[in-house]
């Protein structure tokens, strides 16, 4: 039968000093297949590590800068931020001193008062300099792998040169092109063998803390140093493909016949070849608490949601509009498929979330709190990524402007019930080729035929309340020789600049529109109409172009009839046209 038809660590609080010796031995704690097994020992290095690197930013308190002296002394002082030779890598130079901030009146002499200060501002700066090295170091090896690879399932992995920047006095950098598989998992008690003891007596299926069930979510994310660009392709778990021992069934079935390896194998062989470095596998329960751990994400919820399942305690109430997003409230955002797009309308609305995500998020001030994310989702991620690479790639996307992030989808189209009883997304394979030539690094072919962007189909999504614009929109795109034009439902969502969205990817097209128009900007995601190349949703930027449309808002002139205009017309004296014009005394 196919599978489709059937407590985090806590955080130590305290901040600025690391207590403790390393046992120097490097160890593994977690077993083979229990994510929940994540050992006290790993929590407390994501601790320790959080607690140096908050340290490091902040070493000393400026406000004892003048009023204590600073050295290296170690009488009448006490240690700031003491960080024992064994908790740091050989990859750092061991200190041979500690650090001590004297609490004892300042001495009288001046000199050596400014020499102390000289000095330990000097420290300072360079324990600040290496903090970066040491987020990176604190952590060796792949702390957040739950289960170990074979050799053989290690070879669907390109592991043959680094992708990240070795440990230095930076932060590590990506030093090629990345590609990473990311599986979303949800697993019921109902779908293990053997379910945690609290939730064998419920009268419902509990989401447990597993990571070998289906993949509710699949992503191949491309971080690409060369061209500054962050390309996310999102592939409906209902892909029609072949998935070896399950033969011809959906994608989404490959994490549970052979784990990440065959979920990566599975994904390459469908995109026509296109290698896989890392995956990344996370539940549910990580993703609820990674959101509370960011803060939360600001999306616009594009419709009101509500589903009921009390067999799996499922309970989603979002209203529609723009809202901060808890842990809860986005995995419900983001487990939705109700409607009539059903799960590709997940994708979109996964898209935008991820956009959010980005935008929000992930900045570089995050960078310092990642010990702190990691501890609390470690027992609920699996990834063959190692912490320095982490941040490598949380470094990159931090760094990312709006415009060179690009969310595509598998291109397909929904099977009808007359070719198959169960529901699949069809893959297209031949734009599936040219989207990994353009976007993923696969070698042109000759079959790849360029399209004119006049002839693309291009649906108009009005977000300004002014139907005006859409006609004066449409006469302008017409005489611009573009003739597969429609107008979809309005955008629910206000906006202030014009959202050109390549739907399909073709960036070419996007830009041809976006300068026929004179203003908006080109998006490059999978949220715009479905069997639209372009999709156009208009902002209030439209009534300010170049060739502007009327705003609404700024009420037209008044135009009177004839009769009324000649009614009120002012008097005037007339002029024979014979008659000369009377000229001032002194012209000739």
């Amino acid at each position: 039968m196919s599978p489709n038809d059937s407590a985090a660590n806590p955080v130590d609080p305290s901040v600025g000093k690391i207590s403790g010796k390393s046992s120097g031995k490097t160890s593994n704690p977690m077993s083979d297949h229990s994510p929940a097994a994540a050992s006290q020992e790993q929590a407390a290095k994501f601790t320790k590590t959080e607690s140096a690197v908050s340290a490091a930013f902040n070493p000393v308190d400026d406000s004892s800068v003048g009023s204590e002296s600073v050295g290296l002394e170690s009488g009448g002082s006490e240690p700031v931020n003491s960080i024992a030779p064994e908790d740091i890598p050989v990859a750092i130079a061991k200190p041979s001193t500690t650090i001590y901030v004297s609490t004892a009146p300042a001495r009288s002499s001046s000199k050596w008062r400014w020499v102390g200060l000289t000095a330990g501002l000097a420290i300072i700066a360079a324990v600040s300099a290496s903090a970066g090295a040491l987020l990176a170091v604190a952590i060796s090896g792949t702390p957040l792998m739950q289960s170990r690879l074979s050799a053989e399932e290690a070879k669907a992995f390109n592991q043959d040169e680094p992708i990240a920047t070795g440990m230095n006095l930076k932060l590590p950098q990506l030093t090629r092109p990345v590609n990473v598989l990311v599986l979303g998992i949800k697993v019921l008690s109902s779908e293990v063998e053997n379910p945690p003891p609290e939730t064998q007596n419920l009268r419902y299926h509990a989401v447990v803390n597993s990571l070998d069930g289906l993949s509710d979510s699949m992503l191949l994310v491309r971080f690409d140093p060369q061209s500054h660009q962050l390309t996310v392709l999102s592939l409906p778990r209902d892909t029609r493909t072949l998935v070896e021992g399950a033969g011809t069934t959906k994608l989404n079935e490959a994490n549970v016949y052979g784990g990440p390896a065959l979920a990566a194998r599975s994904v390459t062989e469908l995109l026509g070849g296109v290698e896989i470095d890392r995956y990344v596998r996370i539940n549910v329960q990580g993703v609820e608490k990674l959101i509370d751990a960011l803060g939360g994400v600001k999306v616009n919820v594009p419709q009101d949601m509500s589903y009921k399942d009390d067999s799996q305690h499922l309970y989603i109430n979002l209203k529609k509009g723009e809202q901060l997003l808890n842990g809860a409230q986005a995995v419900q955002f983001l487990r939705f498929r109700y409607d009539a797009l059903g799960d590709i309308g997940r994708v979109q609305r996964q898209q935008m979330f991820m956009r959010a995500l980005v935008e929000q998020a992930l900045k570089p001030t995050t960078l310092s709190k990642t010990p702190q994310v990691l501890s609390v989702i470690q027992s609920n991620l699996d990834t063959n990524l190692n912490v320095e690479e982490l941040i490598a790639l949380a470094g990159f996307a931090a760094q990312t402007n709006r415009p060179n992030v690009k969310m595509l989808m598998l291109p397909g189209s929904f099977s009808s019930s007359s070719e198959y009883e169960a529901s699949y997304w069809l893959p297209n394979q031949f734009k599936i080729d040219a989207l990994m030539q353009q976007y993923f690094g696969l070698p042109a072919t000759s079959d790849t035929v360029a399209h004119t962007p006049t002839t693309a189909e291009i649906v108009v999504q009005n977000s300004t309340e002014d139907d005006r614009a859409i006609d004066q929109l449409m006469v302008k795109l017409k005489t611009n020789g573009y003739s597969n034009l429609y107008v979809d439902q309005p955008w629910n969502e206000p906006l202030v600049t014009t959202q050109i969205v390549a739907q399909g990817g073709d960036v070419n097209a996007a830009e041809a529109v976006r300068q026929t128009l004179g203003f908006g900007e080109v998006l490059v995601e999978s949220t715009g109409d479905l069997n639209s190349d372009v999709t156009i949703r208009l902002g209030t930027d439209v009534f300010h172009s170049p060739t502007p449309i009327a705003d609404p808002s700024v009420a037209p002139p008044t135009v009177l009839p004839p009769a009324l205009q000649d009614i009120l017309a002012p008097a005037a004296s007339p002029v024979s046209p014979a008659s000369p014009v009377p000229q001032p005394e002194g012209l000739p």
